[in-house]
């Protein structure tokens, strides 16, 4: 394997509309933000369905000018699967747009996708006009 690839299989592209944020400026450990999840949709090959509230992303903006997410959601699949999903990763602005690198982990009890609960996957992304939109990929 080189050691600029990762074995990787693409799950879905996500895009995840959201709220107006709640910004809590001076914290000790940064500039806080809450942005609430409203709704979305993801769709691939295995699964593909919608982005259900409550859900958000507990932003934190760093010293450096970059942005630590914590972000927390829930995925109903087109056969009403729930899927909780939960990350962590970090965003930065280059060449005036946000690049958006994350960490997901995948928790369900439906049967159909248990194979979930066993995947680390890895999310590329950032904004698209007021959406986040990330391809989502399996560690393999």
């Amino acid at each position: 394997m080189s050691e600029t690839s990762l074995p990787v299989r693409h799950l879905f592209k996500i895009v995840i509309e959201t709220d107006a944020p709640n910004l809590i400026p001076g914290a000790p450990q940064g500039d806080r933000m809450l942005v609430g999840i409203k709704g979305g949709n993801f769709e691939g090959a295995d699964l593909s369905g919608t982005v259900i509230p409550p859900g958000g992303d507990w932003v934190t903006q760093r010293a450096d000018g970059s942005i630590k997410l914590d972000v927390k959601m829930i995925l109903k699949t087109d056969d009403d699967a729930l899927i909780y999903v939960s990350y962590f990763g970090v965003g930065v602005v280059e060449d005036g747009s946000l690049k958006a690198r994350s960490a997901p982990l995948f928790e369900t009890g439906d049967d159909r996708y248990a194979w979930l609960n066993h995947v680390q996957g890895v999310g590329i992304g950032g904004l698209e006009g007021v959406n986040v939109v990330y391809d989502v990929y399996a560690l393999l």
